[in-house]
């Protein structure tokens, strides 16, 4: 695909485990635009959280490639793919990840601190994507005073508050009631259409997939069959 914003080749990541080798990752190649939002679908073990990990610099892949808009994340050292990370990436999460102690407002903003914003100019940003989410009365409020579908909310927000490139989420419903798992998984594909995010979920549950550009299923480290939700098709084109 010539204008793949993510351009991945020949993904492998191999572990040891005594006298066996296991391969997470076996040979994916993976081509995603910018803008599109993609669901990496399997059950645990089929290679989706490790692929998510490898495409957001946090585990280094035994061999292949990864290029993100030009960069070569392989070829990057540590502290280049934290800068790269910081600059480009956010994060949801399932379990939320959120300070205890800090209030909503507090643990959106806190990740422009990394970035030497001045206060002024992180609690309005804060305050901004905290109302875009719908939680402008819980500005003051902490982790404990929240339901889960409002923490996730608080979550949703720290990753889009500085409108980065690729927005990564990890089982983003997974501790959440099927109402509350539509409200988040409309808002968060909502957001990121609106400001052309690219956009990559990892999860086990068949309804992510209704709110994918196009859902590729994992099994033992491959991709084994792609749909593509515009057109309604299923195709198994590569068993990657």
């Amino acid at each position: 695909m010539e204008d793949a914003f993510i351009r991945i080749r020949n993904l492998k990541k191999i572990y040891k485990m005594g006298d066996e080798y296991i391969h997470a990752l076996d040979g994916i190649d993976l081509d995603i635009k910018k803008g599109d939002i993609i669901c990496l679908l399997g059950t645990s073990g089929s290679g989706k959280s490790t692929l998510l990990n490898a495409i957001a610099g946090l585990e280094k892949p035994t061999k292949g490639e990864i290029n993100i808009g030009g960069v070569e994340l392989t070829k990057l050292n540590e502290e280049q793919l934290t800068i790269f990370r910081r600059l480009n990436i956010g994060f949801v999460f399932q379990s939320y990840n959120l300070v205890p102690t800090l209030t909503a407002l507090e643990n959106v903003s806190l990740s422009l601190m990394f970035k030497g914003e001045d206060k002024k100019t992180r609690e309005q940003k804060a305050i901004k994507i905290l109302k875009a989410v719908g939680l402008e009365h819980r500005l003051k409020h902490k982790p404990k005073e929240m339901s889960g579908g409002q923490q996730q909310r608080v979550s949703i927000a720290r990753a889009f508050v500085d409108n980065p490139k690729i927005i990564f989420a990890d089982e983003p419903t997974g501790n959440l009631d099927s109402k509350t798992t539509e409200e988040v998984l409309n808002l968060i594909t909502k957001i990121a259409k609106e400001h052309n995010q690219t956009m990559i979920i990892v999860s086990h549950d068949e309804e992510v997939t209704n709110f994918a550009d196009r859902t590729y299923h994992m099994q033992d480290g491959k991709i084994y069959k792609i749909k593509t939700n515009e057109k309604g098709e299923e195709t198994n084109e590569k068993a990657n």
